[in-house]
């Protein structure tokens, strides 16, 4: 009987990519942050999220191949709570360029980002690797909704994808002014010149029911950019 189908890179060989008649995956690396998620939600909650929409979208098409997550990222608003990693903007827009070029032997590269920070380090690094010609597609969510920071809503995202390191007990509200209305301040000082507990929104009232219907939704928007991308 021969193996099942791979879903991780971590997972193959270089003779596997190579196979005869076995075409070159498109490799989907996920992109998260080791930063504060208010005292309730674990630092690697973005990573979390986004290795599992990643390896959602490899199950439910086979030319997708989960490479190793990138866990620290561009995390600067969040160093005034103990715990956060961050190594810049600069630094992970060159990352990502160095990644995406040594993969030329995949059919394409998807960046599936569950980091709002890295936006900009994304958005830069994929311009210049299109201008070189490089087949690299970034994925954000679409879905409205939602607060922004260890709130309802990544509280039932982890309660879905890993209940056993939510603290439920510790989960209070922050700051639930809208995003917009915090930027400046958050710009200035960072995280915690907006939010002492370091939550924005809250989590009260989240469920794991809740976070498995938002999580099939990033998923399928995940795949129809996929699909796009790829038509």
């Amino acid at each position: 009987m021969g193996l099942p189908p791979l879903t991780r890179l971590g997972d193959s060989t270089w003779t596997a990519l190579v196979a005869a008649g076995a075409d070159p995956p498109i490799l989907a690396v996920p992109i998260g942050s080791c930063e504060q998620h208010g005292p309730h939600l674990p630092l690697d909650t973005d990573t979390r999220i986004a290795i599992a929409v990643a390896e959602r979208m490899a199950a439910a098409d086979p030319r997708v191949l989960v490479a190793p997550a990138l866990g620290i990222t561009a995390s600067g608003e969040h160093q005034g709570f103990p715990g956060t990693l961050s190594i810049g903007a600069a630094v992970a827009e060159q990352v990502l360029v160095e990644l995406v070029r040594s993969a030329d032997w995949s059919a394409g590269v998807m960046l599936i980002n569950g980091h709002g920070g890295n936006a900009g380090a994304v958005r830069d690094a994929v311009a210049l690797l299109r201008s070189e010609g490089r087949n690299v597609l970034s994925w954000w969510p679409r879905i409205q909704g939602g607060d922004a920071h260890a709130g309802h809503t990544e509280t039932s995202l982890l309660l879905a994808i890993a209940p056993d390191v939510v603290r439920l007990d510790d989960a209070v509200p922050g700051n639930t002014a809208p995003l917009g209305d915090l930027l400046a301040a958050m710009t200035a000082g960072g995280m915690a010149a907006v939010s002492a507990n370091g939550v924005l929104g809250d989590p009260s009232g989240a469920s794991r029911s809740e976070g498995l219907g938002l999580l099939d939704a990033l998923v399928a928007d995940a795949l129809e950019q996929l699909r796009s991308w790829l038509a």
